[in-house]
Parts: structure tokens; C-alpha cells; sequence
């Protein structure tokens, strides 16, 4: 009864999303809050240099 369990069809949820998100790759694994934060700081930064650094 596991065996038939384990070979179910998966659910046809989300055009197959959930499957692709099961696989596991090679390469790089960055943590999200990474991804996020980084062009945030990079954004405030030139800010930051523009208001500084521009005379108006």
C-alpha cells in the first residue's frame, strides 16, 4: 500500500509549479531575504548619494 502511495499522480495544481518547486538543482542556493535586501540597500544608497552629493 506505500508503494501505490508513493507512485501517485500529483496533482495537477498550478500548471505543474509544485513539482518544479520539488526538484532539487545544482548551483547557488541564496537565501531570499539576501535577494530582497541587497537591491533595497543598493536603491537607499544612490539615494542617499544623490541627496548628498548633487547641489541643487
Amino acid at each position: 500500500m506505500a508503494d501505490k502511495k508513493s507512485n501517485a499522480a500529483l496533482p495537477a495544481s498550478s500548471a505543474g509549479l509544485l513539482r518544479f518547486f520539488e526538484d532539487e538543482t545544482k548551483g547557488i542556493k541564496v537565501n531570499p531575504k539576501i535577494v530582497i535586501s541587497v537591491p533595497i540597500s543598493l536603491i537607499v544608497v544612490s539615494w542617499i548619494l544623490d541627496i548628498l552629493f548633487i547641489p541643487k
